[in-house]
């Protein structure tokens, strides 16, 4: 006697077909599972067994083998139970034949029968359904998962009970409570904070605004208590709404990872990932036995926020070197290679001395070797990957009083999305989104500048010193200042603005 149901496993955010082959023969009676499996999908022989004794399925005493094909794809977690029960009571009889052609089954079984949700359910389904297959059974905490993939009918359940109701008389077990949407419960800022709280640091401000506009990463260096986390945290409340292409890549990092909350669906917000300075190299990229993304990936098309940037090792630093530059992680493991999205927009924030009120000699007693010992935590390469420099000084009495002519985030984001909707025209049909991407090989063509504005340029790269990286990013920059004053070509004032939030680092860093 022989059965056979379809289930998915992951690698990375894509999902592999995984069939459940199980029969049953004479023989010694035992219960075996083949197929290259994890030590969580071994005990899965167990929790099956004891889940089909406690819905009143016994197994007989004999020779039962189930195996997950293909055998040379290793096999880890825990959503392969509720194939198997599926596949052994279809074996037994307890299901009509071939009652699950055509879809798959996914979730994993408590001791008592009852079914329990998976992580990466979202990536899963897409998968199947770009195999063909249009129908599935879920755990009833995947539910809001299944219901974002257009186009696929599903059967949410709780207990093995409930999938052999369904098989034997077609009833669908659909939790559809109201689905809470985790963009806005899980504890991002968008609709919490907002930048009319911020008194003063107008610069500051604007430069938050530029970089939301074109997706660059910032630096903001001040003394302690100056604003700069607050600005961070305000600035998703500035950048563009997620289309649904990437709510839908939001989403499956999140499932994945394990982060969406019970009857959550899309998310619609921009993340907002902000680790703590101890964090390790691996946490940073994503990493493990079997990888899982990184506070890098989860910060997919929305901010991360470093906070006391020289706190962090140097290695979780320079680990991003790569993700800021590819837009995505790849890590290689013996069992395969797995690559995870990572295209972020870094907003990093430091003191400009350890003690904080450097160069103020009025407060800071740092001699100038420990500032530059505080200052080189930062390398040279990671810094040229950073737009946008600006300094958010001490704020003054005067601005310490709210005023009601601070303006809105809501105003704000009208002036981004404007610029945004510039470069979508712009960049059609190039597979570019917004200007931080230009390419070396496009700066010409997308951000051609006049002979004034070349000789501007010139002096600047000279007095300065950039490197070609830097020198390229604020170019870029200044297409986005021009984009926000609606001005196709870009301008001197441009390009100084945009110099000015360059030079401010070579204050610090170059004594």
């Amino acid at each position: 006697m022989y059965s056979c149901v379809k289930t998915l496993s992951l690698c990375g955010l894509n999902g592999r077909e995984i069939r459940v082959e199980a029969d049953m023969s004479e023989g010694l009676p035992v219960f075996d599972m083949v197929g290259y499996l994890g030590g969580e999908v071994k005990e899965a022989r167990e929790r099956v067994r004891t889940a089909l004794k406690n819905s009143g399925i016994t197994l007989p005493p004999k020779r039962i083998t189930v195996n997950l094909s293909p055998a040379d794809i290793k096999k880890s977690g825990t959503a392969y139970d509720l194939a198997v029960a599926v596949s052994l009571m279809e074996l037994l009889g307890k299901i009509p034949p071939q009652s699950t052609d055509g879809m798959v089954v996914i979730g994993e079984l408590g001791l008592s029968g009852n079914v329990l949700g998976v992580n990466g359910v979202l990536p899963m389904l897409i998968e199947a359904k770009n195999m063909g297959i249009t129908s599935c059974m879920v755990p009833s905490d995947n539910i809001a998962e299944a219901k974002a993939v257009e186009g696929m009918s599903y059967v949410g359940i709780s207990s093995i009970n409930e999938a052999r109701d369904f098989f034997e008389s077609g009833l669908i077990y659909d939790r559809d409570e109201e689905i809470t949407n985790p963009g806005e419960s899980n504890g991002n800022t968008k609709r919490e904070v907002d930048f009319s709280e911020i008194n003063g640091q107008e610069t500051a401000k604007r430069a938050m605004e530029i970089a939301a506009a074109g997706m660059h990463n910032i630096l903001l260096i001040g003394p302690p208590g100056s604003g700069k986390t607050m600005l961070a945290k305000r600035l998703p409340t500035i950048l563009p709404e997620l289309d649904p292409d990437e709510r839908m890549e939001v989403t499956k990092i999140y499932s994945v990872a394990g982060l969406l909350k019970d009857g959550q669906g899309l998310i619609t917000s921009r993340p907002f990932v902000a680790p703590h300075h101890t964090i390790s190299p691996a946490a940073m990229a994503g990493g493990g036995t079997v990888p899982r993304p990184g506070e890098c990936s989860l910060a997919h098309r929305g901010v991360l926020f470093l906070d006391e940037l020289p706190e962090f090792s140097g290695s979780s630093l320079e680990i991003l070197r790569q993700p800021m530059e590819d837009k995505e992680v790849n890590i290689a493991r013996a069992a395969g290679s797995y690559t995870y999205p990572a295209d972020f927009l870094l907003c990093a924030a430091m003191n400009p001395c350890k003690c904080g009120y450097y160069p103020d000699r009025s407060r800071c007693r740092c001699s100038e070797n420990d500032v530059q010992k505080y200052l080189g935590k930062i390398s040279g390469p990671l810094l040229d990957r950073i737009d946008i420099c600006v300094e958010a000084s001490r704020l003054e009495y005067k601005d310490m009083k709210s005023s009601d002519n601070n303006e809105r985030s809501s105003e704000i984001r009208k002036r981004v999305e404007k610029a945004v909707e510039l470069q979508k025209k712009r960049f059609e049909g190039t597979g570019i989104r917004f200007n931080s991407e230009i390419g070396v090989k496009d700066i010409d063509r997308y951000c051609h500048l006049g002979r004034r504005e070349e000789k501007l340029m010139r002096d600047a790269f000279e007095n300065i010193g950039l490197s070609a990286r830097a020198y390229h990013r604020m170019i870029r920059v200044a297409r986005t200042i021009a984009d926000l004053c609606g001005d196709d070509e870009i301008k001197c004032e441009h390009l100084s603005e945009a110099i000015g939030f360059r030079s401010i680092d070579r204050r610090y860093w170059n004594g």
